[in-house]
């Protein structure tokens, strides 16, 4: 299909702006992925000006239009608005999340909140609403496709849910609030990373860092000098609260002070990169914006197009939880300690020995040696041998790496994906290692969206954060992070099958609490004996992982849960805390004080252990809820509601003959390829052939459903 042109289309008398510089016009690389080499950061603040000044007029033209408003010339125009815009922001909110600079970190301070009012001036536009309200009243009167109804729905109740139907007053707050957030997120994000970067741990001596391998001591003396600490060694703090070194580390101080770093990184603890009055104004705007609409809370009011729809659901979901995850955690710090005492230790376990001591016990209880595991998996093959190995088993689809694509940094690595008959279906960009103008954490987004409606197929990249080898050493990776690789691929998965004819619609174009279900089910693969033994060689003898140990790395899953599941279901329900504030309650949060008092008395009234099982992040670097607008405010539980639709769906894969490619394109027709389409519990069950269970999930993790 021909790209559709970017000119104006009505008799408005609006006259539509061309832009100029790079991103005018479409890429003419390869399925329009941008050209890195021909763009500067000089590109930027242009290119969003005129981006923002041809869609002003775009909606104008659709506003003057004499004709009666319908669904082509409202609301199909009002998705074709933008194209630019679209273009520049993509590239450049993809480097500032995985490749930022000084400058970039200057023009997203400049432009957020501009970019912010560009979007409520569309939004909130009395004149556009009219035109789109007669449409939606005179749906039942029109013949549409089923993706047609659900864009002429999204568009009405996205714009009622950004004000339409507020007064005057009210319309003129809404905006206000949303450019101070669009504010205050830049800067919390913006002071995460620094405080994260700012303050790594500093130790005197290779000694305190016993435990470490040699490479990993020469790269930390490498980062000290790095970081002006010459003759010194050096450790970065990682995203999370817990970090992936403490595990191996054997002088209990070391642990202590590097726990301790992450855990206060941006309390003023330790960095004059203090979070808490931000977020504190972060919450309390959003309660503010709530009321205006009539309800309770933050958390009620962005619930409204969730799967769970309401903070009820998603309350009463995770706390249907605690009781047995309580129960785990004692019982599982008991046993860590009577390990500790056996081995003389006169201390009771910590949040900095949990790991240490749990490996250990996993080490004895299924005989898993976590660093000998990671000798199985080398990152190329991990990716090559591994998720494109299962990506083709299930779904045909094909890989070859190319170098002539263009990338944003030396480390990113560049395939086509091919369907199973050959033709081209995407482009795929790998960025695998943590670096400092990166921030925390994986993702997915896209460059390029695919569309029927501009003929475009998408660009898709995944973003990781693994600590890369010292030079001339191996890559090897944890399990943990393999797992990562795969939950990844899983969302550029449910990118690349997108089949829709609106951008807005198409792909991961889904409800918060719906679209980690795609690539939480893809974690499964990783561990699946046939996929495992294709791509997990030992490095150096070639050897195929042994089939027990395989049992013993799931049997090991189960094991633990009291943490790994604990620190989740805390910064969950921590994050609906957040979000159930009134603003009289977010108001009295008004010093930094305040908001340690909260956080505590938050996390206590949960009955888990948390002196000992901290969230997994804490409200001060809390990234997920606190570095955007909405992100996953009101949303963090969406990681286990969409575990249990995941487990729900892997005992579905196992019980109809797991890795098939009829079991893939099932999966492909009825969940991947819908993108925001239609109701999510409808979705679910025309995959599963009925409603989803918690059951699984519960089994997985090792708990039951009832506290015994």
């Amino acid at each position: 299909m021909e790209p559709i042109a970017e000119t104006a289309t009505a008799d408005s008398g609006v006259i539509i702006p061309e832009g100029t510089g790079y991103f005018a016009t479409d890429s003419t690389l390869p399925f329009l992925a941008p050209d890195f080499t021909k763009i500067t950061e000089d590109d930027y603040v242009p290119a969003f000006e005129q981006g923002m000044a041809i869609q002003t007029a775009e909606v104008q033209a659709i506003i003057n239009n004499p004709a009666a408003p319908n669904f082509d010339n409202t609301i199909v125009e009002l998705e074709k608005s933008g194209r630019m815009l679209g273009r520049v922001a993509r590239v450049f909110f993809a480097l500032t999340g995985s490749n930022t600079t000084d400058r970039l970190d200057e023009i997203n301070t400049e432009m957020s909140p501009r970019l912010s009012a560009h979007s409520d001036s569309i939004t909130l536009n009395p004149a556009l609403f009219a035109r789109v309200n007669t449409v939606y009243d005179n749906r039942a009167a029109m013949t549409m496709t089923r993706e047609d109804a659900k864009l002429l729905d999204e568009t009405y109740n996205q714009m009622v849910h950004a004000g339409a139907l507020l007064t005057d007053a009210q319309r003129d707050r809404v905006k206000e609030i949303n450019t101070e957030l669009s504010t205050l997120t830049t800067e919390f994000s913006q002071a995460v990373r620094s405080a994260t970067n700012d303050q790594p741990l500093i130790v005197d001596t290779a000694e305190e860092l016993a435990g470490l391998s040699e490479a990993d001591i020469a790269a930390a003396a490498e980062f000290a000098t790095e970081k002006g600490h010459p003759g010194k060694y050096a450790i970065a703090l990682q995203n999370t609260t817990q970090q992936p070194l403490l595990p191996t580390l054997e002088n209990r101080a070391t642990r202590e002070t590097l726990f301790k770093l992450s855990h206060s990184r941006s309390d003023g603890t330790n960095s004059e990169h203090d979070t808490r009055l931000l977020l504190a104004n972060i919450a309390g705007l959003r309660a503010e914006k709530a009321t205006l609409f009539g309800e309770e809370d933050w958390a009620s009011y962005t619930m409204y197009d969730r799967m769970a729809k309401t903070p009820k659901t998603a309350l009463d979901f995770m706390e249907q939880m605690v009781p047995a995850l309580a129960i785990t955690q004692r019982r599982e710090a008991a046993l860590l300690n009577e390990t500790i005492a056996s081995e003389g230790g006169n201390f009771e376990v910590q949040p900095w020995d949990w790991y240490r001591y749990a490996n250990k016990v996993k080490t004895e209880r299924f005989d898993l040696d976590e660093d000998a595991v990671m000798e199985y998996f080398q990152l190329d093959k991990v990716l090559e041998d591994g998720v494109f190995y299962m990506a083709n088993e299930l779904y045909g689809l094909s890989f070859e790496r190319r170098t002539d694509i263009p990338t944003y940094h030396f480390d990113v690595w560049v395939y086509t994906v091919f369907e199973a008959d050959g033709s081209e279906l995407g482009l795929f960009y790998f960025d695998p290692f943590q670096r400092p103008s990166k921030r925390g954490g994986a993702w997915m987004s896209n460059f390029v969206d695919q569309s029927y409606l501009w003929g475009t197929q998408p660009v898709i990249y995944n973003v990781l954060n693994i600590p890369k080898a010292s030079a001339g050493e191996v890559q090897l990776v944890s399990f943990d992070n393999v797992n990562t690789i795969f939950h990844e691929f899983g969302h550029a998965l449910h990118g690349f099958f997108a089949d829709q004819k609106y951008e807005s619609l198409s792909g991961t174009a889904t409800a918060r609490d719906f679209v980690e279900y795609p690539s939480q089910v893809h974690e499964m693969w990783a561990s699946y004996p046939e996929v495992l033994q294709n791509y997990a060689k030992h490095y150096e003898t070639g050897e195929t992982i042994p089939l027990d140990l395989i049992e013993r790395i799931e049997a090991a899953s189960k094991f633990n849960q009291g943490y790994d599941f604990g620190e989740v279901v805390e910064a969950a329900l921590l994050d609906m805390r957040w979000s159930a504030l009134s603003p009289a309650e977010a108001a009295a949060i008004d010093t930094p004080e305040k908001v340690d008092a909260f956080e505590r008395s938050a996390l206590e009234d949960l009955g888990l252990e948390v002196d000992l099982v901290p969230p997994r992040y804490r409200s001060t670097y809390f990234n997920h809820i606190f570095s955007s607008p909405a992100g996953y405010s009101a949303g963090y539980y969406s990681y286990l509601w969409t575990e249990m639709l995941d487990r729900d769906s892997r005992k579905w894969f196992i019980d109809n003959g797991a890795l098939t490619r009829e079991n893939g394109e099932h999966y492909r027709k009825t969940v991947l390829s819908r993108g925001g389409t239609m109701d999510y519990f409808e979705m679910f069950e025309n995959f599963a052939g009925r409603q989803p269970d918690v059951g699984p999930m519960l089994e997985a993790r090792g708990l039951t459903s009832t506290a015994e």
